[in-house]
Formats: structure tokens, C-alpha cells, sequence
């Protein structure tokens, strides 16, 4: 299993705060009693390490095609009116990241960086309505090959509480590659335009680089 970088220092301190609650808790208890704690530890071990994972996966070289930004669970596709860029009409396309998905975001078209700016906010559970305006976020638009945009926005669950973006305007940018990361459980809204068609379905689970979001 291939470790995404963001996740190595959280890892290795939580596997040194592990062992020295396991030996704090060990000293002077019978062996029956610590060897439950010994098993939860593990499995909290494990559960840190594959939230950091990061899978190898193909991308779709669809020119028509905009690829899905990240692992999770498709809960809002409708027509909203966006004010912070665009400031007009678009179609909103949500994913749900529980913290059982892979948590690296995607650049879902080939293109350029035109805007990249970090909010601070709230703290909302990712799937309450006004997690898309009120809780920490991040917003990215890149354009693609023909000046056609598209606008990501990395939001912040209950759980998370960093938000990570790694490209700055003017990047050029190609399908596929690492837009960001947030820790924990977190939400990725993804405005297109009104005549986008939408290829995914409410409810429905959803891998980033794999699945296709929609077409121009």
C-alpha cells in the first residue's frame, strides 16, 4: 500500500503516542485486561494508515470528459447560484469523503489555474446544507485546453480541520494530478456549467480519477 506524504508524519506520531499509552497502561495490569487495549490500538493503527492511502489508478484521457475529484458518495446534484466566481447559475455536483475514502482531490480536467483563494469557517457536519457557505474551504477554478471552466471546492466536515491546495494560479495543469487533500472526513462540491451532462447519479459512490463526473 502506497502512503500519500501528507500522511507520514501524522502516522509516525501516532504510532510513538500509541506505544506509550500501551506501556503507560501496561505497568501493573494483568495481561488478560491489557491485551483488549493492545487490540483497539492496532485497529486505530490501521484505520490512521488507510485514510492515508494512495491507490494507483488510470486516468480517462477523455477530452470530453471531467473526471471525478475525489473517493466518496454523490449527495447534492443540482442548480445553484454560485457568488463567488462565477456569480451566476451553475450545476452543483457534491461527494460526501467519510473517513474510510481516500482523501487526496483530483484535478478532474487538463487546463490552466485561474483562481485559487482559502476560506476559514465553520465546522458543519459535510452534508448539512450550509457546509458549501459556511464551514473552512478552499476554491480552485481551472480552465481547460479550450477556456472552458471549472470550479472545485474543498470543504471541511466535523471531523476535518485542514484543508490543503496544492496549485496556485497560473499552474498549468493536467488531468489527474494531485489538486489537495483534508483530513478526516470532508465534502467536494463541483460547479459546472448548466449545459454539463451529468454522468453520475444522487446516492451513488464515486472513485476520483476513475469514475467521470460529467461531460462538456
Amino acid at each position: 500500500m502506497r502512503i500519500h506524504p501528507e500522511g507520514k508524519p501524522f502516522i509516525i506520531y501516532s504510532f510513538l503516542t500509541l506505544v506509550l499509552i500501551n506501556i503507560v497502561f501496561s505497568l501493573g495490569i494483568p495481561f488478560f485486561l491489557f491485551f483488549p487495549f493492545v487490540i483497539i490500538s492496532l485497529v486505530l493503527f490501521v484505520f490512521i494508515i488507510q485514510f492515508f492511502r494512495n491507490p494507483e489508478r488510470l486516468v480517462n484521457t477523455d477530452h470530453n470528459a471531467i473526471i471525478c475529484p475525489a473517493d466518496g458518495k454523490v449527495v447534492v446534484i443540482e442548480e445553484v447560484e454560485e457568488t463567488e466566481y462565477f456569480k451566476d447559475r451553475r450545476i452543483q455536483v457534491s461527494i460526501f469523503m467519510s473517513p474510510l475514502n481516500v482523501h487526496i482531490n483530483r484535478v478532474p480536467v487538463t487546463g490552466k489555474t485561474r483562481y485559487v483563494k482559502y476560506h476559514p469557517g465553520k465546522y458543519l457536519v459535510a452534508w448539512h446544507p450550509k457546509a458549501s457557505t459556511e464551514n473552512e474551504m478552499a476554491t480552485t477554478v481551472i480552465e481547460d485546453e479550450t477556456g472552458r471552466p471549472v470550479l472545485i471546492r474543498q470543504i471541511a466536515g466535523a471531523m476535518a480541520r485542514r484543508i490543503i491546495t496544492y496549485l496556485q494560479e497560473g499552474n498549468p495543469v493536467q488531468k489527474g494530478q494531485e489538486l489537495g487533500f483534508i483530513r478526516f472526513g470532508s465534502r467536494v462540491d463541483v460547479l459546472l456549467p448548466l449545459d454539463a451532462k451529468i454522468a453520475v447519479k444522487l446516492n451513488q459512490k464515486v472513485k476520483g480519477n476513475k469514475d467521470i463526473i460529467a461531460h462538456w
